[in-house]
């Protein structure tokens, strides 16, 4: 009788949903609904949202409890199913070695496509280790530990989508999001930030501001920075500035999204006057969370948008993956250091020890047989052709759910300084950079990359091989020789390889020049897709664009 009654209130949700669709009209992420058609879908997603989180938790929990069973059953689906009796994983080593590791990770497995529809997004929410059970997850850790944050049209999404549609239609809450679609789908990543920064600056009830990493997010508020006058221009007359480049069917769509709202543009000129601390909570009032992939090439991002424009906002932090694998998710928005259950049905993982006495023949372990403390390089097979592949990610076992390892990103390998053999890791030059930083009076660190010096060439000017970096700084416009070196020393006390290299000389000295103000924003402009922000170049054309706003 319950699994009857249970059946019978889905359908009738999903008949009200397709009601409150054809009342609120087929719109954009709820963009073009009207208010009782937005309320009426959002409503009703929120309840099968709440059916499926609990089917999903509890599924969760009990794969989380035989972890060598689970994987046992996804290897099985990876090896074809049904021409395979039972799993067999040495068959699967034997036949297929470790593909070697690129400057991207390496290969990279296919990303499952979404659903669509109300009947099929219903059946893959309440579908074991679907492509929707991670969001499912994450909006219900969300909806409780911020329990204001699911309100229709209470979340701010600035992501880029380089003329693709965000998927909101196929996401377990299109309703949730402010700015349609369209916004992210404009030919260019300033523009989108700049259309969606618009949009969510017109609801003054948001909840959430979320981006896909937190570098996309801070250059959202940079916008804000540099343009709030335009910005609060655009707001009064309702109309989008002409000197935005976007295709004219595009414009016209959005356009007619907008209203004039004088009084709004008057609080953000009045906000946006009295300085930059703590502005997202003075121009949200109602905020509760900034939602952002923080990797570790991002690091520098998270920390100034907590100093400044997000000052006294937790920061979450939903997912980790690698090489398009979507691998685990963070159950624990509260704590300060992001950690992520490796969910056992979502990938095939394996792991290469890589702490220390971990050198030898690489052996792989599987997910049951990892131990808590210990570091590992991540391993995963994709499902096209059953290819295994070292994705350059280095994980540390922070402690167990059940089974389940909990973990914490460490490390990426492809982001490491080496030109001798010394091996200096992007996140520990960061902390070397940020010490001379700190020595060279008024400076402010906005942002860097470095390359090893054989990418340049003949054009390095130098013999010995060494290391290029590119800084841009606030506070300072020239540095002397003397503070430049300072970078050196600094490696010097932090890496005893890298200093005996440099007292034989076969390191030569860090060369450290400035750029002009905004050269990485447009860099990562220029970038394409958005990905973590790679602070050791490996190719040219970033290095001789980086190269070609140096003005010091």
């Amino acid at each position: 009788a319950a699994m009857l009654l249970a059946g019978l209130a889905v359908v009738l949700a999903l008949v009200l949903w397709a009601w409150g669709r054809r009342l609120g009209g087929a719109g954009s992420g709820g963009a073009r609904q009207g208010p009782w058609g937005l309320v009426l879908r959002h409503w009703l997603a929120l309840r099968v949202l709440g059916w499926a989180a609990g089917w999903q938790r509890r599924h969760l929990e009990q794969a989380s409890k035989d972890v060598r069973r689970s994987q046992e059953h996804l290897l099985l689906r990876l090896q074809g199913g049904a021409g395979a009796a039972e799993p067999d994983s040495a068959v699967v080593w034997e036949r297929r070695p470790l593909a070697q590791r690129g400057s991207d990770g390496g290969e990279t497995p296919a990303r499952p496509a979404l659903p669509t529809g109300p009947w099929a997004l219903l059946r893959r929410c309440c579908t074991a280790d679907s492509p929707l059970q991670g969001p499912v997850l994450y909006l219900d850790v969300l909806r409780r530990v911020f329990p204001e944050a699911l309100r229709p049209r209470g979340t701010a999404r600035f992501s880029w989508a380089r003329g693709c549609s965000l998927p909101a239609a196929a996401w377990p809450l299109p309703t949730l999001y402010c700015a349609p679609e369209e916004a992210g789908a404009v030919p260019s990543r300033a523009a989108a930030l700049y259309v969606q920064l618009l949009f969510a600056l017109r609801e003054r009830a948001l909840r959430a501001l979320e981006a896909g990493l937190v570098s996309e997010l801070y250059d959202a508020l940079g916008v804000l920075r540099a343009g709030w006058q335009g910005l609060a221009q655009d707001l009064a007359s309702g109309r989008l500035s002409p000197r935005l480049e976007l295709p004219e069917g595009t414009r016209r769509r959005l356009q007619g999204l907008l209203a004039p709202d004088a009084a709004r543009a008057a609080e953000l000129r009045a906000e946006c006057a009295r300085g930059w601390d703590g502005v997202a909570r003075r121009l949200w009032p109602r905020l509760q969370v900034v939602v952002a992939a923080e990797p570790s090439g991002e690091q520098l991002y998270g920390e100034a948008l907590r100093e400044s424009e997000c000052r006294g906002l937790p920061f979450y932090c939903p997912f980790y993956g690698a090489a398009g694998a979507l691998l685990g998710v963070n159950l624990w928005p509260e704590q300060p250091d992001s950690r992520y259950l490796l969910c056992p049905g979502w990938a095939f993982c394996e792991f290469l020890p890589a702490g220390p006495g971990a050198e030898g023949p690489p052996e792989t372990v599987l997910l049951a047989d990892v131990q808590e403390g210990q570091e590992y390089e991540l391993v995963l097979t994709a499902q096209a052709g059953l290819s295994r592949c070292r994705v350059g990610e280095v994980l540390k076992v922070a402690e167990f759910h059940n089974q389940c390892p909990v973990v914490g990103p460490v490390r990426r390998l492809s982001q490491t300084l080496s030109v001798r053999g010394e091996v200096v890791p992007e996140e520990r030059f960061y902390q070397s950079l940020r010490r001379a930083v700190a020595m060279w009076p008024g400076a402010r660190l906005v942002d860097y990359v470095c390359a090893e010096s054989s990418l340049l060439g003949a054009s390095s000017g130098a013999c010995a091989p060494h290391y290029q970096v590119f800084v841009e700084l606030r506070g300072v416009r020239d540095l002397s020789e003397a503070q430049r070196y300072k970078l050196d020393q600094c490696l010097q006390e932090d890496f005893p390889v890298y200093k005996t290299f440099r007292l034989k000389g076969s390191i030569g000295p860090v060369r450290l020049h400035l750029v002009a103000a905004g050269a990485f924003r447009e860099l990562r402009d220029a970038a394409g897709p958005p990905g973590p922000m790679a602070r050791v170049l490996r190719e040219s054309r970033p290095l001789h664009f980086i190269q070609s706003r140096v003005v010091s």
